[in-house]
């Protein structure tokens, strides 16, 4: 049982897993159908450089602690990244088989069976204590990774968490038929066996300063990730009825209270993946009109085609080329909303009409956290409020502070957020004077 507060009781166990655990024959089958290929594309395509093939070959002979150990050298969140890559566009986009218009290896599911069947603490050596002290901000897959490596270089790493939730978005952001909260806790816990501790409830600048965060360690890295939903900035959009993606998803997933009464239809606004998410979400909740408002084309949509072309299917509309100028209200709960055609992703005075919702959900982004970044002595951010790092090293222009993730980049996947985590843990360590890590 995970010691972090979570009910069993949630609107997300209402979802079934997009892709099933594989059963032994299953993996088995799959593993043997590998041609083990020299120089692996599917190596190249993974940001965290897993040695696919070898992984593979261990689940074909049966060695599921090799298999796991194998990924786990490269990524110490394969359980999580197994279920929430878009290997689609990833390792298994360049499979060979893709190129002889044969069905891809399942590489995604082989590393999640891998990982549930053979992953453990015990497979990863740990060095002896170096006496270093490393404080990490935000308990997201960044730091997470970042901690973990830290702690098997013999390094204490603490990660600082503002939220009772460990975990970041993989916790509390990621669609329900990908990861449940159960399985990023389960893995927090597994980053935690390491050596690693966590601290929740810890908000930089109000519980600790960052200034003292430096002065009680020897480094720092900052993976906090993003910040809150941003708005569309129309009237009406402040009240009840009116959600950021983010916040919905969260409270979809952790909120034993949280209901959809008397929604039967539902607005979302964006063109991204988490977008097509939380209008699939809603869908599979049993909303009978769920619609998608995107201000470009369909082609200029961010969003994966492997997740639209599903969404669509299973009933969202999407209204691309509009935009929302106006979230209408009756007696405090929302109505309708406004819509005008676009040119160039800016709204127009060619208006579509009022559409009918009882809900609307905006899917934008995220706002950057640069007020948080900037309490830190010398780190900078850039005019989107990324913080500034050098690309090889992850390091800020202060020379005790690193940072990675969705920080860095402005969101992008949990793969990414690893290998930046993980390379940032590699050079603090040579920056405290370790040898080759």
């Amino acid at each position: 049982m995970t010691p972090y507060p979570i009910s069993g009781d949630r609107l997300e166990g209402e979802f079934a897993d997009k892709y099933p655990p594989l059963t032994k024959t299953e993996a088995t089958f799959e593993a043997t159908r590998c041609l083990y290929c020299y120089d692996a594309p599917c190596i190249q395509s993974c940001p965290t450089s897993i040695d696919i093939p070898t992984f593979i070959r261990k689940i074909a002979t049966g060695n599921l602690r090799g298999s796991a150990r194998t990924i786990l050298e490269a990524n110490l969140l394969g359980a999580s990244c197994a279920r929430v890559c878009p290997v689609e566009v990833l390792c298994e986009s360049t499979c060979v088989y893709v190129g002889w218009d044969r069905e891809a290896i399942p590489i995604g599911r082989l590393q999640r069976y891998a990982m549930d069947e053979g992953a453990s603490p015990d497979l990863l050596p740990k060095r002896s204590s170096t006496g270093r002290k490393i404080a990490l901000v935000g308990a997201g897959p960044a730091s997470l990774a970042c901690a973990g490596t830290l702690a098997l270089l013999g390094h204490e790493a603490i990660l600082y968490e503002k939220d009772p939730l460990p975990g970041g978005l993989n916790t509390t952001g990621v669609a329900p038929y990908k990861l449940r909260v159960e399985s990023a806790l389960d893995e927090v816990e597994f980053v935690q066996s390491l050596g690693v501790e966590i601290r929740t409830g810890v908000t930089i600048g109000v519980d600790i300063t960052a200034a003292d965060l430096l002065a009680q360690h020897d480094a720092v890295f900052l993976g906090p990730g993003l910040g809150s939903d941003s708005k569309l900035g129309v009237p009406g959009e402040d009240g009840p009825g009116v959600l950021g993606a983010v916040a919905w998803i969260r409270a979809m997933k952790t909120d034993p209270e949280a209901t959809l009464d008397g929604v039967r239809r539902a607005l979302v606004v964006g063109g991204g993946n988490t977008a097509i998410d939380v209008a699939r979400e809603l869908k599979g909740l049993g909303i009978e009109s769920v619609t998608m408002s995107y201000r470009r084309e369909r082609a200029a949509m961010s969003a994966y085609d492997h997740e639209l072309r599903p969404g669509l299917d299973e009933g969202v509309v999407l209204l691309d080329g509009t935009a929302v100028t106006e979230i209408r209200r009756d007696g405090g709960a929302p109505h309708s909303v406004r819509l005008v055609n676009t040119e160039d992703g800016r709204p127009t005075d060619s208006e579509c009409g009022l559409l009918p919702i009882d809900l609307v959900v905006i899917a934008i982004g995220q706002a950057k956290l640069r007020g948080l970044a900037e309490q830190f002595e010398n780190v900078t951010c850039d005019d989107r409020g990324r913080i500034e790092v050098d690309a090889n090293s992850f390091a800020t222009n202060n020379p005790k502070v690193f940072a990675g993730g969705d920080a860095i980049n402005g969101g992008k996947e949990v793969v990414n957020a690893v290998h930046d985590g993980q390379a940032a843990a590699r050079a603090i360590h040579a920056m405290l004077g370790g040898d080759d890590a």
